[in-house]
């Protein structure tokens, strides 16, 4: 739309091919050619109602593709293009422009070939001389591009803090796998320090057992010989007050019962050694096929002082396959599960551990009666750092960690919950997981409980 005055000229009529003794050093003409070929869209409204538009500027043909008169002819036209999702925004601040005599938006505006074009528009309020609003001048700019621009870097830093949380997840469970390999080889040291004296004294016991029961047996003979060959009253009296003094009836008894628990202690020192020694296994670089009940059964001697003041086990086996695995590993995740159900237990409680096997896979399922989890922690429990035990008092990977790892089996981790009566968490494992037949492939992080 131009000027009145200069009705015959377009922003693409050059000065040579206007009409004669038109002047074209007239300031009005270079104001027309000035609005018309400015990259923004220059605009008048009354300041009331719908903002009825009563000038456009011609470039808005080439912007957006309406003919400036027919965005004038329209009294809605402004309020009818804008994005339906940005115009409330708008339509609730506008009013704004009365008290600030200024205001700048940036929304979606709808081109003549219906698609939506990113604009900033700064509006401005005119006033007369007694102050009373006279018209509203806007400038519309096509932000498009940069629009265009800002949502690439954000999808790109969206991308990189996905990364970077990625990269912090690699990183710590890289340290979990280093610090359990030092675990493993601590325990594999105290294991075999541990078995050199737990192995003489066991032998000790042994041979101390048969001398107890070959002195008791001298005891017994001592007393059928002198009842059968009848000494003198004082003597029997003596050898019967010395009898009654070391009270021989209690120590027989009593002594056989210290040596039997002296080697059940020993027995149970040398359990707690070999299932440091399965529990670590030291080494482990490559699939191999190992009995989940074994690795339950000695990560449940590892764990047995976590839990038993708090729960009693409850062992539901049922028939499993060999498993080609890691065996370490899973054994961290067993850790990770029973020691977490130990900890949701507040007082008493019951941890069952059930186990079955169906068509090509194996499962085991480790339920506590402890407090629950609430079902709007259920879909995080699985995200790295995140706990919902006190702070201090868990890393948040426990979970995640086991997660990673039953992954990298082919496998999957079910959980259900019922806040107030208690959690089951389901390991779903295949008897031969995919990574296990791949050339070269690489055991995975291990993990310790949250």
């Amino acid at each position: 739309m131009q000027f009145e005055e200069f009705e015959s000229f377009t922003s693409d009529t050059p000065p040579a091919a206007r009409a004669p003794g038109a002047d074209a050093a007239s300031p009005l003409v270079r104001l027309q050619y000035l609005i018309d070929n400015t990259p923004a869209i220059i605009y008048c409204t009354v300041p009331s109602g719908d903002f009825k538009m009563t000038f456009v500027s011609n470039n808005a043909y080439n912007v957006l593709g309406y003919r400036p008169e027919d965005m004038v002819a329209d009294p809605n036209f402004w309020f009818d293009h804008i994005h339906p999702d940005d115009a409330p925004a708008i339509f609730s601040s506008l009013a704004l422009v009365f008290v600030e005599g200024q205001r700048a938006y940036e929304y979606r505006f709808r081109a003549a070939d219906g698609g939506y074009l990113w604009m900033h528009d700064t509006l401005r309020l005119i006033r007369d001389e007694q102050g009373a609003p006279l018209e509203v001048i806007g400038a519309l700019t096509d932000i498009t591009i940069r629009k265009t621009m800002e949502e690439a870097l954000y999808s790109k830093g969206q991308e990189q803090q996905l990364l970077i949380g990625r990269l912090q997840e690699a990183q710590n469970q890289l340290l979990q796998s280093e610090k359990m390999a030092s675990i493993g080889q601590l325990a594999a040291g105290i294991a075999h320090e541990i078995n050199n004296p737990v192995g003489f004294v066991n032998s000790n016991m042994s041979t101390l057992q048969k001398y107890v029961a070959t002195l008791f047996g001298v005891v017994r003979e001592y007393d059928a010989a002198i009842a059968a060959h009848s000494p003198p009253p004082a003597l029997a009296s003596a050898i019967a007050q010395i009898g009654k003094r070391a009270d021989l009836a209690f120590l027989q008894d009593d002594a056989t019962d210290l040596v039997r628990e002296s080697m059940d202690g020993l027995k149970r020192v040398k359990d707690i050694v070999q299932a440091l020694k399965d529990f670590s296994h030291v080494g482990e670089t490559e699939w191999q096929v190992a009995d989940l009940h074994h690795g339950l059964d000695s990560t449940l001697n590892i764990v047995s002082n976590e839990i038993k003041y708090k729960a009693t086990v409850d062992k539901q086996y049922g028939q499993l396959p060999p498993v080609t695995c890691l065996a370490s590993q899973l054994n961290q995740v067993f850790m990770n599960l029973l020691v977490n159900a130990g900890h949701a237990i507040k007082d008493k409680g019951v941890i069952t551990i059930r186990t079955g096997a169906e068509e090509g896979w194996v499962w085991v399922a480790v339920s506590d009666t402890g407090c629950g989890i609430a079902q709007e922690h259920l879909n995080r429990i699985f995200e790295p750092f995140f706990t919902t035990k006190p702070v201090g008092s868990g890393t948040g990977l426990g979970l995640s960690l086991s997660y990673g790892i039953v992954n990298k089996h082919g496998g999957r981790i079910d959980v259900a919950s019922t806040p107030g009566e208690g959690t089951t968490f389901t390991v779903r494992l295949p008897v031969v997981p995919p990574a296990a037949v791949s050339p070269g492939s690489e055991p995975g992080t291990a993990g310790a409980a949250a």
